[in-house]
């Protein structure tokens, strides 16, 4: 199976590209710049590596670097700088998301392509209307206005719900929701829920990178595992010590 990973350079996407690996994979990553791609994967024989700005690429353009791809994952976020928050393009995440579902459907290929992307805790799966309590309704609509990447990720993930829908022919995706991300060297115990256990903004889990890689690598490769999520925002935390 081969996977595109877009957001492949980012802490997480360099992540899920060597779990990929470890899982005998083979990757496609499409980076804005292959200085900031670790130098092992340039001698890495099961990784092809596509120098590009997504934003800049077509759908036919997209379409040509997927012929051959089984699947694909998006890691991609904003950086933390003010550029980063609010600079162009504020719906990075979203146009992604939607020349990406766009592009797999113009390739039409015979069986439907897994799309897995990583979003966070904080935006609720509407689907299931999980419950929300006052004061963090207040502080999600203050985030909204005042944060861009915020809308942004959950526009991304509205898209795969709404628009891609639950019965597309050629897509099938999930959407991956961590709590708040840290670092760790080696994957750990983990847990994953329909919904979240506890608040993202008063009373926040943790879940470490290299787990999230672990997990979108797992959707990708195990067949059970991803007809359980297809269709839905599993919440994943790391399991407590």
């Amino acid at each position: 199976m081969t996977t595109l990973v877009v957001g492949a350079s980012g802490a997480t996407g360099q992540q899920l590209v060597e779990q990929l690996l470890a899982m005998g994979q083979e990757v496609k990553v499409m980076v804005r710049s292959t200085a900031r791609i670790p130098d092992h994967w340039k001698q890495e024989e099961r990784i092809a590596v596509i120098e590009a700005s997504i934003s800049a690429l077509s759908i036919s353009e997209m379409a040509n670097h997927l012929t051959d791809c089984q699947a694909v994952a998006s890691c991609l976020g904003h950086n933390l700088t003010l550029k980063g928050i609010y600079g162009k393009p504020r719906k990075l995440v979203t146009e992604a998301i939607q020349l990406l579902s766009q592009a797999i459907e113009k390739n039409a290929l015979g069986e439907p392509v897994k799309l897995v992307l990583m979003n966070t805790t904080g935006n609720r799966n509407r689907d299931l209307k999980e419950p929300i309590s006052f004061w963090e309704k207040m502080m999600t609509g203050l985030i909204r206005l005042l944060i861009p990447p915020y809308p942004d990720n959950e526009q991304a993930a509205d898209y795969l719900r709404v628009v891609v829908g639950q019965q597309n022919k050629f897509l099938e995706w999930v959407a991956v929701r961590p709590d708040s991300l840290i670092d760790e060297t080696v994957v750990s115990d983990y847990e994953t829920y329909p919904s979240p256990i506890r608040s993202a903004l008063f009373n926040p889990g943790k879940t470490s990178r290299i787990n999230v890689g672990h997990f979108m690598a797992r959707l990708i490769v195990e067949k059970d595992l991803w007809a359980e999520w297809k269709g839905q925002m599993p919440v994943i935390y790391n399991q407590p010590v």
